[in-house]
């Protein structure tokens, strides 16, 4: 039984991403991806016409991954979106607590580019999409001020992916649930 061989256009970006997760996005050049990607230059710059193009459909599949992540993990927690609410934190201790956890592909990539670039804007754009899932949620959840828990939540969510890059232990990802339960139930009254 034989699978088919990645694309090269897939073999690419899954060694790109490999490597800006590791070594980050300064860190890795074009040269090194084609030799650990198995492609030529000419093919590597028939997919990504320019090693920012790269970087941007990293940070895409990195976004699609880590929403769909915390998305499943919130519904998974049930209906109540209070409960939704505290869910998504399981997402975090999947993430963060594997061999090689070197934090948040945003804040990283963020720290490695200029402002005022497509890729700087890439991240800024992430974190603002997360925020306004979770303002969506703390609204059904019934939060006076959903933004502000929204805001609460993110940099929960933010701060156990930076303590993780240092150390990946779970009692960040128990914490941070902890506060956030918390934040939830003195934000989001239980109805009658």
């Amino acid at each position: 039984m034989s699978s088919a061989r990645p694309s090269a256009h897939e073999r690419i970006l899954s060694t790109a991403s490999a490597l800006f997760n590791a070594h980050g996005v300064r860190g890795v050049g074009v040269d090194r991806i084609i030799a650990e990607s198995g492609v030529a230059k000419a093919t590597l710059y028939s997919h990504f016409r320019a090693k920012d193009d790269l970087v941007l459909a990293y940070l895409r599949r990195a976004d699609e991954h880590w929403r769909r992540a915390l998305r499943e993990a919130a519904e998974a927690a049930g209906p109540d979106p209070r409960d939704r609410l505290i869910g998504l934190f399981d997402a975090l201790g999947g993430a963060t607590e594997r061999d090689g956890f070197r934090g948040c592909a945003f804040i990283r990539t963020a720290g490695e580019t200029e402002p005022d670039t497509a890729t700087h804007a890439a991240t800024a754009e992430h974190k603002r999409a997360v925020r306004a899932w979770l303002t969506e949620l703390t609204r059904e959840a019934g939060a006076a001020d959903p933004g502000r828990l929204a805001v609460q939540i993110s940099l929960l969510v933010d701060g156990v992916m930076a303590a993780a890059a240092l150390e990946p232990r779970p009692e960040f990802t128990e914490a941070a649930r902890e506060a956030a339960r918390a934040l939830v139930a003195q934000a989001c009254p239980v109805r009658a």
